[in-house]
């Protein structure tokens, strides 16, 4: 059963090895939405726990955490039901993000941005709760070239995401074990292994400027396929970044 994931695996042991995402002793938490990335990140960090304990005699926990929005239309009992057969600790809270994302509407919508906020906010309180030094999310190599192109639309600067992050005013690390891994390989590896997902019940889905970003990419990615992994070449070939500076520049 391991064979569908083992590109997943070999990417996330770069990442680890590339960014020190990961120590003897932690106590990770994974935010698990439901989706295919974050489902597929829990079951491959649990993997992963043999392969760091045999390889670099590294040793650490794993908890998924799922925050219910309470939208209404989130079923997790499947997710829950395919984690059973592991020895996986799964804590699910409930919440009241929904009510508060309906009553802070900008143009009549829903703030992705706050909403993101909220539950980044809950995973990390419960994680905290629950012991946690580290929480996991499942952005992955698409997600980054995403950003960096929204911050170069939206916001006139270049930068993304970074694989890991220490959370000042919170006290913890923020790591993203699938930095290396493309959504197609995640999407297909989850389908492979017949991981369940629920559909988010945010009124948003699928209307976003990242969808945006997304349908861009695509449409640029169909007329050059290989810009896809030169764009994240790109994300960490710093010998090779190139901007322009003034004079009185250090």
């Amino acid at each position: 059963m391991i064979m569908p994931i083992k590109k997943i695996l070999a990417a996330m042991r770069k990442a680890d090895q590339d960014y020190g995402l990961i120590e003897d002793g932690d106590v990770i938490g994974v935010g698990l939405s439901g989706g295919k990335d974050s489902n597929l990140l829990l079951y491959s960090l649990y993997l992963y726990q043999f392969l760091s304990a045999n390889t670099f005699n590294k040793h650490f926990r794993i908890i998924g955490i799922h925050i219910n929005l309470n939208f209404g239309e989130e079923d997790f009992k499947p997710i829950r039901e395919w984690f059973a057969k592991y020895p996986i600790e799964i804590h699910e809270e409930k919440s009241q993000i929904a009510d508060i994302l309906k009553l802070n509407l900008k143009n009549n919508e829903i703030q992705c941005s706050l909403c993101s906020k909220l539950k980044k906010g809950a995973v990390i309180k419960t994680a905290k709760e629950l012991g946690c030094n580290k929480v996991a999310f499942g952005h992955h190599a698409d997600d980054a070239i995403e950003t960096l192109l929204m911050n170069m639309i939206y916001g006139g600067k270049i930068a993304t995401f970074d694989p890991k992050m220490h959370l000042s005013t919170q006290d913890i690390m923020f790591i993203r074990p699938f930095i290396y891994s493309f959504e197609n390989d995640i999407k297909k590896t989850a389908i492979e292994l017949e991981i369940p997902k629920i559909k988010s019940g945010c009124p948003n889905d699928g209307y976003t400027m990242r969808q945006e970003a997304k349908d861009m990419l695509h449409a640029l990615y169909h007329k050059y396929p290989h810009a896809k992994e030169n764009f994240l070449l790109a994300l960490h070939n710093q010998k090779q970044v190139n901007l322009w500076q003034h004079e009185n520049d250090d």
